[in-house]
């Protein structure tokens, strides 16, 4: 195998949920997906990252901590992948890391913009003696971009078609859309919540992790008024760019936004946040300036039938980008394996019509074994 083509991609999203590490191989023709691997995050790390994004638990011990066993954890996730490929550390150019977001402050949450993340990539290039590259968002921040979303360079690279206007949306723990037009001129923003704050409504109420299937929302029914008062919130009225994250969409901002809805059943109101989440994907493509023939979902939700079915009841063709030749899962992964290619390439991986920068630039700090 020809070293200089092979890439591991590595991304734990706002779900905090798994590692999840692909191989990837890039030719001429594009790309093919070698093998992948996923790695659980254990509950008691998932809650030192929590108690990280949430003042005042927040501390420099904890930070330190919680970085050096990221590392460790993004370490032993790819060697799993490099035994399961079947691949030496030799024959991977470098790995895309981009780390465990823990604060994203965009400008309009913060007169100082700041993204970060962590996740040690000197303890990931040091254990599988493979380049890292990482710190992938502060680059364009640097140039005044909001240093998200970044998927859509790469969705382009991979999805857009010259016969027709597609849009990809990823929905992890935020939901973000990727605008690929039959001219080039690919754009992108954060639609808002994905599965967040449905994730932390089952974990409060039923237990589990998140809503399998989308099958609890789906016995509930969606509250109107509800609906519209968390449409209120500012973020999704404010123009493109911009993007979120956990920094607004909270269990505090549930909270407050719940205060005058107490009486409404927990199956009622997860229903309402599901909507939420359909609503506002579908409202950001349908007020697109181009007609979309082609809706393609990725992400954890992409899974949840209910959320499926209400996005295709208001959008054309809904499907996820598995004809497109990546699971659905897997599309972040392979977005950061080809940044990272970007990065060694000494090759742009922001687009200046999605996150707001000045210029393009080389994206990632390079972190040798």
């Amino acid at each position: 195998m020809n070293s200089s083509n092979i890439y591991f991609g590595l991304m734990s999203g706002t779900s905090i949920d798994a590692v999840d590490a692909v191989a990837v191989r890039f030719n001429a023709d594009g790309f093919e997906l070698i093998n992948s691997h996923s790695e659980p995050i254990p509950q008691d790390l998932k809650q030192q990252i929590l108690d990280l994004c949430s003042p005042p638990k927040d501390s420099v011990q904890l930070l330190g901590e919680t970085d050096h066993r990221l590392g460790k954890l993004y370490a032993r996730t790819c060697l799993s992948l490099l035994n399961k490929a079947q691949l030496k550390a030799s024959q991977v150019s470098a790995i895309g890391c981009h780390g465990q977001t823990i604060r994203h402050c965009a400008d309009f949450l913060s007169n100082t913009p700041y993204s970060i993340q962590i996740g040690d990539a000197n303890i990931l290039a040091a254990e599988t003696g493979i380049p890292v590259v990482a710190d992938f968002r502060r680059k364009d921040m640097a140039y005044g971009g909001q240093g998200a979303p970044l998927v859509p360079a790469f969705h382009q690279y991979a999805f857009a078609n010259d016969k027709v206007n597609r849009v990809i949306v990823n929905i992890g723990g935020i939901s973000n859309i990727s605008i690929l037009p039959i001219n080039g001129l690919c754009g992108g923003f954060d639609t808002g919540p994905g599965n967040l704050l449905m994730d932390l409504w089952s974990q409060i109420h039923i237990g589990t992790s998140y809503d399998h299937n989308g099958d609890w929302a789906a016995s509930g029914e969606a509250h109107p008024s509800l609906l519209q008062h968390f449409k209120t919130c500012e973020f999704f009225s404010r123009p493109a760019p911009k993007s979120t994250g956990r920094e607004l969409f909270n269990h505090h901002w549930l909270e407050e936004q719940l205060a005058e809805f107490s009486e409404l059943a927990p199956q009622d109101i997860q229903a309402t946040l599901l909507s939420l989440t359909a609503d506002t994907i579908c409202d950001a493509i349908l007020n697109l300036e181009i007609a979309v023939d082609e809706v393609y979902v990725c992400g954890g939700g992409a899974y949840n039938n209910e959320l499926m079915t209400k996005l295709s009841r208001r959008l054309a063709e809904v499907k996820t980008t598995e004809p497109l030749g990546i699971a659905a899962n897997l599309v972040e992964g392979c977005a950061f394996a080809w940044l990272a290619k970007q990065r060694l390439d000494h090759q742009y991986g922001n687009l200046l019509e999605v996150t707001g920068a000045k210029k393009q630039t080389v994206l990632g700090g390079l972190y040798l074994p």
